[in-house]
């Protein structure tokens, strides 16, 4: 990894991510988890003030990169929940089939390297009636901005180390065997719609 990588994609990106309007967004979705958690990309930890301690056993955090993992220690110090943070890539996950309650998973999709074999492995460790709480960006449907995604990806995805603009949410969890109980497209307000286009809901691992 060069200087920009290891020191000023990861900063940049956990800012966008942090963003009021972002922010909003991930307080519709966090909240609902319960159980034992396993986040996907837990970074920066921005989640973890939005856990419920009420609902929430423990939360399994998992992240192959220390960059960002980094720039989370206060917000682990601080966490209203039991956390264990694992290094490890999501596409690899060194946990028991069936033991997650909820996974939750925001603004991840987009980065990991290879998002149906990391979609895959979340299915296994979730137990029969568990579910996916989804807040991702993604491709549009739109044919117009889409086209313009797929220009912008190439640029984007140097700058967000590793983010893409392009991937399919909706038919990456049907593709890995989620039944989808819920599901929403929509433009964050105030963003380009090339990068604003969100996918948010819930999945079952039936």
């Amino acid at each position: 990894m060069g200087f920009y990588a290891r020191h000023i994609g990861p900063r940049f990106v956990s800012c966008l991510c942090s963003m009021e309007g972002i922010t909003a967004e991930r307080e519709k979705v966090v909240p609902q988890a319960s159980g034992v958690v396993l986040e996907i990309g837990i970074g920066p930890g921005l989640n973890l003030p939005l856990y419920d301690p009420s609902r929430v056993t423990r939360v399994i955090g998992v992240d192959p990169i220390a960059e960002f993992l980094d720039l989370g220690r206060e917000r682990r110090r601080h966490s209203p929940v039991p956390l264990e943070v694992i290094r490890a890539p999501a596409e690899s996950l060194p946990l028991a089939d069936g033991i997650i309650d909820t996974a939750v998973i925001t603004y991840t999709l987009c980065s990991v390297e290879d998002p149906a074999q990391a979609l895959r492995e979340v299915r296994r460790v979730l137990k029969p009636n568990g579910r996916v709480l989804f807040l991702e960006h993604g491709l549009s449907s739109d044919a117009g901005v889409a086209t313009w995604q797929h220009r912008l990806n190439p640029i984007w995805r140097k700058l967000a180390v590793g983010c893409n603009l392009t991937r399919p949410v909706q038919r990456l969890l049907d593709d890995a065997g989620f039944t989808i109980r819920r599901i929403e497209h929509y433009y964050l307000d105030g963003a380009p719609r090339p990068v604003g286009f969100l996918c948010q809901g819930v999945a079952e691992a039936a």
